[in-house]
């Protein structure tokens, strides 16, 4: 269990980059506005969101290097992509290369949330999966911490302070790089692709996996019955339907829009710059202690109970900043329940995301199940990134996040009605009662 522990964290590490590449530009938003004095759609589109157009990208096609060369090799070039992406953006010396080298990175992001969560659920035992596999959510936060800091401590000590920004996160880039090197293949991909049933039960035996035998067997048996590789239609098209709405409740809920543009929310409610960047530290610190109460509570509880209190939390903070902005009523008041609406978010989808997409495909297409979920989840946050410059001079604060509520409404009842309950079972038996239609998953409610 203790080596199953560690290239859980060592691999979710990926998921640290990623969270601080999708905040750490929150820092350089104004000031590269205004040092290439680029329009609010230009903005938009080329700068604060180009790495969630590539994070589009490689959410969509990521999973051809996961299923071809292995969950590893696409660990491995993760890594890569985080290291030129840091380095570039950070030295870029006009809008178009600054743009390209963040896509690069998005692309990274894309990769990372396929084969993160597939490897980790691959190689952890049903009673710990869920903890496991929200690591990669948990590294997320902690990254967004650090880059909210990491800003808020470089900002002002020079007139490249955002390049100094940006470039920081090379470090753990290469970190992780040499730490990965060393991590085992998964042994359900070893089987599914490669037929190598003998490494993949050495590799167990390794982890520590106590019935090897048994694990190959139900790993055997799930390839046998899921021969299928098209993932739409037929017996895929519940947890496909899941996956897409899932995906798309995460972001319509507005999180990408407060982490990118936390700044300038709270400077429309009233603060001042140097108060915002405060308070988007503090979005990181209820970020990290809420993942870390989820991630405490989802193999207890289940991922529905989590996200029942997530989706309430939601439209309860949502509904209150609206109704602040439209009153009037005070910074203060937002930045508090902006705070109760990340950790709603941190307990509910932020913890459940990746292990409820992880857990509801066979072996046989799991990455592109992911590749599902992420590509719809980045669609959505880059749309919403992108179009959000545009709709703040249009349309008032109280209009976006009554917006925001109406959509977390409709989490709730999807939650309430249609979400199967996944914790504490093989993903081979998850696979085998939903694709065979016996029902038990929505016994399990």
């Amino acid at each position: 269990m203790k080596k199953i522990i560690y290239w859980s964290v060592t691999v979710a590490v990926a998921g640290f980059l990623f969270g601080f590449d999708t905040a750490v530009i929150s820092g350089a938003d104004k000031p590269i506005q205004a040092l290439w004095n680029t329009s609010s759609l230009f903005h938009g589109l080329f700068i604060m969101s180009s790495a969630l157009w590539g994070t589009l990208l490689g959410a969509l096609t990521g999973n051809y290097p996961c299923d071809k060369w292995g969950r590893k090799p696409t660990l491995v070039l993760v890594g890569v992509l985080f290291l030129i992406s840091a380095l570039g953006s950070a030295m870029a010396p006009e809008a178009y290369s600054f743009a390209l080298l963040r896509f690069i990175g998005g692309v990274g992001v894309g990769i990372s949330s396929i084969v993160v969560p597939a490897y980790i659920s691959e190689i952890a035992p049903a009673k710990y999966r869920g903890r496991l596999v929200a690591l990669y959510q948990f590294q997320i936060v902690f990254g967004i911490l650090v880059a909210f800091v990491s800003n808020f401590l470089i900002a002002g000590t020079s007139a490249i302070d955002w390049r100094l920004m940006l470039g920081v996160e090379a470090i753990p880039a290469l970190a992780y790089l040499l730490m990965i090197i060393k991590a085992p293949e998964s042994p359900r991909w070893l089987v599914q692709k490669k037929n190598e049933k003998a490494k993949a039960r050495s590799i167990l035996v390794t982890l520590g996996e106590q019935n090897p035998d048994q694990v190959l067997n139900d790993i055997e048996r799930d390839k046998l019955q899921n021969s299928q590789s098209k993932l739409f239609g037929g017996s895929y098209s519940k947890p496909a339907l899941f996956a897409f709405l899932f995906a798309a409740f995460n972001q319509l809920s507005g999180i990408n829009f407060i982490i990118y543009y936390a700044p300038r929310v709270f400077e429309l409610a009233g603060l001042d710059v140097n108060q915002s960047l405060l308070s988007g530290a503090g979005i990181g610190v209820v970020n990290l202690c809420f993942t870390m109460l989820g991630l405490s509570l989802i193999d207890k509880f289940g991922r529905r109970s989590l996200m029942y209190i997530g989706s309430i939390g939601y439209v309860i903070s949502l509904s209150v900043v609206a109704w602040a902005f439209s009153t009037d009523s005070g910074g203060l008041t937002v930045v508090a329940f902006v705070f109760v609406f990340i950790a709603a978010h941190a307990i509910g989808q932020g913890t459940v995301i990746w292990v409820f997409i992880a857990e509801i495909f066979p072996n046989k297409v799991r990455s592109k199940g992911q590749s599902l979920g992420s590509g719809t989840h980045w669609f959505f946050a880059a749309a919403i990134t992108l179009l959000m410059p545009f709709f703040l001079e249009h349309f008032s604060a109280t209009e976006v996040f009554t917006f925001f509520t109406l959509m977390m409404l409709g989490q709730l009842i999807f939650v309430a009605w249609f979400m199967p309950e996944t914790k504490g079972r093989s993903l081979e038996a998850i696979s085998l009662d939903t694709n065979n239609n016996q029902g038990a998953l929505d016994a399990n409610r």
